[in-house]
């Protein structure tokens, strides 16, 4: 609570909007639901567009940068977990936009509660960085990210348990800080 606070505080203060990012995202058996996230990005940025492409992108705010390259963006989302619209571990919600893209076998990970972290966040840590280097980020994450994050997003389905959240969530842990 004091780092929210400390967060909320920053981002107030360094630029005009609101302290949360409120999204519509694709939960459970394809209900929607509001994702909470700290703002990163100046108001009203996602009218250019959903994806971010990294450092290249001048919609992310100073403070922005450090709390996206540090993944304090995500703690509201405990507030979604809380309210039981989300999980800690769990395939992370898409937007309706790109769920409406999905074959019928990438609908299987709809058949679990949204995670705020799974094995695709680990694997794909770094993503903005490999959407700022595409001549095509929609497309890149079209066609090459979002299928390979389903596909592992399907093996945590086929393998979870107690066990592999923790490890999920131990190995994010030491994402984030190394």
């Amino acid at each position: 609570m004091p780092l929210g606070i400390l967060i909320s505080v920053i981002i107030l203060f360094t630029s005009k909007g609101g302290v949360f990012y409120v999204q519509k995202r694709i939960g459970r058996n394809r209900k929607e639901f509001n994702l909470l996230k700290f703002r990163t990005m100046y108001k009203d940025s996602d009218k250019s567009g959903k994806l971010t492409i990294g450092i290249s992108d001048n919609r992310i705010t100073y403070i922005g940068y450090f709390l996206r390259k540090y993944k304090l963006d995500e703690f509201p989302q405990f507030i979604n977990v809380l309210l039981g619209e989300m999980s800690v571990v769990g395939p992370r919600p898409e937007v309706k936009e790109y769920v409406d893209k999905y074959n019928e076998s990438q609908l299987d990970v709809l058949k679990v509660k949204p995670g705020i972290t799974d094995l695709a966040s680990l694997e794909y840590f770094n993503e903005n960085y490999i959407l700022g280097n595409s001549s095509d980020p929609e497309k890149t994450y079209l066609d090459e990210v979002m299928p390979a994050k389903i596909e592992l997003n399907k093996k945590y389905i086929s393998n979870s348990s107690f066990f592999q959240d923790f490890k999920i969530v131990w190995r994010t842990f030491k994402k984030i800080i190394s």
